[in-house]
Parts: C-alpha cells; structure tokens; sequence
C-alpha cells in the first residue's frame, strides 16, 4: 500500500529497493519481502547469501539486520518525538526572552526540517538515525517558535498556555483515534482511499502555494490564513487530512514490521510519523488560534 505521506512512501520504496530478490519460483510474493522473511526463520538461499553476507545471523539479537518488530517503531518514535519537544521547549524558552533570536531559530528549524526530509528521501538515508534526530532537532525548533507566534505568547496572551496545551491534547487525542479506527479496521485502507488522500494533499499543497503568493503580493495573511470562514474551513481539511493520512501510514509500518524489513527501519518509520504529527499540531494551534481572536 502506497502512503499518502510523500516520506512514507519513499521509505517503503526503500525497504522494497534493499530487500534480497529470488531469481525465480512461484512463491515470491508481490511486496518483495520473501527474502527477509526466510532469513527471519533461519532460511538461507543462495541469492540472499550473495546479497546480504552476514546472512546468516539475520534475526539474531545481535544483528543489526535483525528484522524490526513494533517495540522498535515505539522506542524509536517515542526518542525522536523526545527529542523535537526538548528543542521546542529550549526555543520556546528563549522567545520568551529573545523573541528575536528565536524567530530566527524558527526559520533555521523549518528549512533545517525540510532538507532533513530530503537527505533522508533522495539520500537513501531512510534507516538513519542521525538524519532523524537532526530533523527531530530541527523540527522541534520550528514548532518551538510556531507556538509561540500562533498561541499569543508574544503579545501577552494570558490563555498562550492554555491554547498550547489544548493543541498538543488534540494532536495525541487525533494520533490515538486514527490508531484505534486503524486496529479495529473501521476504515480499510485500500489504493483507492489512499489515492483520493494524495489528491486532496496535492489540492492543499497548491492552494497553500497559491495564498502564499497571493499573500507576498498583497501584504496580508491571504484568505486561508485571515482567520475568517474560509481559513477554519480550510485549516479542519487540513486536519482531517492530516488524521488520515494516520491510517496510511499506520498501514506502511506494519507492513514493513510484517515483511521483516530490517530494524533500521523503524528510524524512517519514526521520521514518517513525526512529519504527519507536526503537521497536524500546526494545524490544530492555528485554528485555535482562530477562535482566540
């Protein structure tokens, strides 16, 4: 199942891309897994030897190749979501004090973040650890300073925290929705729903391009971003765009986790999952910076 979540995508390419393919036999099956799940039973085959010299302590607990299991995806989820809170709290801090620099930290963060998501992406850096907690980093900078901007912390807001605390509630309280309608198959995951998902990104991606330019033109926020009818609707899309694209990747981690992909993995899945969940705890702040005003 292809992700809607454009780095979720490339990081099961990825896992297809290294995976020991069989010369032949009707058995191999379509997702280009076979291998890493007969090396997991202590199956070797000449073409996985030849790709994959240490073959033969695949699985083990000492191998790094060992195939990657759910607590992996946890773990490593929950050092980078650590990671990006505690840089968004130094930078928070620091705006509290020097609203300046940290607008400045802002901005490194947000262009930091983007080429982190490239390096991983184009890089073939999926597995890599020190390419997601440089982006957790980074990431953790810019939403340390978005919430600043968007909370009314800046301005003397006396209900910032309150605001920020309710952001961050709806973001874990969407994540552990979508998990729960995930498990319990309320909603399959077909091609079908996941391309109607990349289109309706695509749609957003476009407009957001459009009232960015619309904005540098006028000198205003753009209808989207003006706080009026069309910026909450539009920013409850984003939401429930964001809430979906949960179930798809939700879907690629345990596909990956299913097919043995080696537990390396679990870094890209984790990078995966933090970009959707920034995205969506900026959506939720914004629009409840909205009825704020």
């Amino acid at each position: 199942m292809q992700s809607s979540n454009p780095y979720m995508g490339s990081l099961t390419r990825a896992a297809k891309g290294n995976a020991p393919h069989r010369t032949g036999g009707p058995d191999q099956d379509q997702s280009g897994y076979q291998d890493y799940a007969r090396m997991s039973q202590g199956v070797q085959t000449a073409a996985t030897t030849q790709a994959m010299p240490d073959a033969a302590n695949y699985g083990r607990a000492d191998s790094s190749d060992r195939p990657m299991t759910v607590d992996d995806v946890v773990a490593k989820t929950g050092i980078t979501l650590a990671v990006l809170a505690v840089f968004a709290a130094v930078n928070f801090a620091l705006g509290t004090s020097n609203p300046g620099l940290s607008s400045v930290l802002t901005l490194v963060g947000a262009i930091g973040g983007l080429i982190a998501v490239l390096v991983s992406s184009f890089g073939n850096k999926y597995g890599s650890a020190t390419v997601t907690l440089v982006y957790a980093a980074f990431e953790g900078l810019f939403v340390g300073g978005i919430s600043l901007m968007l909370s009314g912390w800046m301005v003397g807001d006396a209900d910032a925290g309150a605001l920020i605390g309710q952001a961050v509630l709806g973001t874990i309280g969407v994540f552990v929705g979508m998990l729960v309608v995930y498990r319990t198959g309320a909603i399959r995951v077909t091609p079908k729903f996941t391309r109607m998902l990349v289109g309706g990104m695509i749609g957003v991606l476009v407009l957001v391009l459009g009232n960015l330019v619309y904005g540098l033109v006028t000198g205003g926020a753009g209808p989207l971003r003006d706080g009026g009818v069309i910026a909450i609707l539009f920013s409850l899309v984003c939401i429930a765009l964001g809430a979906m694209s949960f179930l798809v990747d939700f879907d690629q981690a345990d596909s990956l986790v299913r097919a043995g992909a080696p537990s390396k993995m679990a870094w890209g899945v984790a990078l995966g999952l933090a970009v959707t969940l920034v995205w969506l705890y900026t959506e939720i702040l914004r629009l409840l910076s909205y009825f704020r005003d």
